[in-house]
């Protein structure tokens, strides 16, 4: 299949990137350069050791390299933090913000302060970070009446939100310098999953400027009671990065766009209406067997949807299954 470039719409006034976290089988140039030909406006850069590898002692001249790379492209950039197993080879996204070690979560900050480095060298918009999952030791209550279980259980969540909060305080002191923003991202099964989640830390941290929203608009499908265009117009004081991919009602599972549930149209709509500003980047890093065909078939759906007009009352479709609890937490 040969790979042509979508044709850019001058209406609209979002502009698209892709996550190399689905493109982890090519070479980083190469995939900056099939990014740039499909005319993407930007790219998602995912930390990781095939890639930009943050622990890598070439780092600063690979950025260096890289910066101007991106430039002769004239492509954006996102730095993003979520690979799997870039501090730990044994455990997935680990260790997190909330690690019981303070140690280990120390690595945690020491990788987003780098990152907020990288991001400041790339010209970059913003950095992506979520809280990780709530550890086992933290989580578990003594075995008891049910009362007992319910208080130790709200006191150990508790805790690991000033544990969150506590681990951020460094990362927001160099994003604040840098000017970089910090982009939080609520993520299905971790401790910040939801919009509520992102304003409890923000309330905590006393509402810094330099924290803001990485909004995921399957997540905002898969379990936030508003619908996803109404979670962008929720959230819009505090976005910063948007990532955008299908997704069915209470299954966190990330699809290519049209195998999921989502009324994209609205959402493009409510993104333009807020004035968002960053880049809208495609998010599948279950798919990079298939990233540049995804790649070139998202970028015309996307500007497909953006040109379709909607009703002023359409923009609040029925959500499948909406009210359900059920969930089968599943994470990238």
């Amino acid at each position: 299949m040969s790979l042509r470039p979508s044709p850019r719409p001058t209406a609209h006034p979002l502009r698209y990137s892709y996550g190399t976290n689905g493109l982890t089988d090519l070479r980083l140039d190469d995939a900056l350069s099939l990014l740039a030909d499909l005319g993407y406006d930007g790219v998602g850069l995912t930390l990781d050791h095939m890639h930009l590898d943050p622990l890598a002692p070439d780092l600063a001249a690979r950025t260096h390299k890289l910066a101007r790379r991106l430039d002769e492209l004239g492509l954006g950039v996102t730095i993003e933090t979520g690979a799997r197993y870039v501090l730990d080879p044994r455990r997935k996204h680990g260790p997190s913000l909330l690690d019981p070690d303070p140690d280990q979560r120390a690595r945690r900050a020491d990788l987003l302060v780098r990152a907020v480095q990288i991001a400041t060298d790339l010209g970059a918009h913003a950095v992506h970070c979520f809280s990780g999952i709530l550890p086992k030791d933290t989580a578990t209550a003594t075995v008891g009446e049910a009362d007992a279980e319910a208080a130790a259980g709200e006191a150990a969540e508790d805790a690991a939100w000033k544990r969150l909060a506590e681990t951020l305080a460094p990362v927001l002191d160099a994003a604040t310098a840098a000017g970089i923003p910090l982009a939080v991202e609520p993520e299905p099964g971790h401790l910040l999953a939801t919009l509520d989640d992102f304003h409890r830390l923000r309330t905590a941290l006393g509402s810094p400027d330099a924290l803001g929203l990485t909004l995921d608009i399957g997540h905002c499908q898969c379990l936030e009671p508003l619908s996803p265009a109404d979670c962008v117009r929720a959230a819009a004081p505090w976005l910063r990065h948007v990532q955008i991919e299908d997704m069915r009602r209470g299954v966190h599972e990330h699809l290519p766009f049209g195998d999921g549930e989502i009324d994209f149209p609205p959402v493009l709509d409510a993104l333009a209406a807020v004035g968002y500003q960053g880049l809208v980047s495609v998010e599948l890093p279950r798919h990079s067997h298939a990233g540049p065909q995804l790649a070139q078939q998202s970028l015309p759906f996307l500007h497909h949807a953006a040109a379709v007009s909607t009703p002023p009352d359409a923009d609040r479709p029925p959500i499948p299954g909406e009210g359900s609890t059920d969930s089968d937490g599943r994470t990238p």
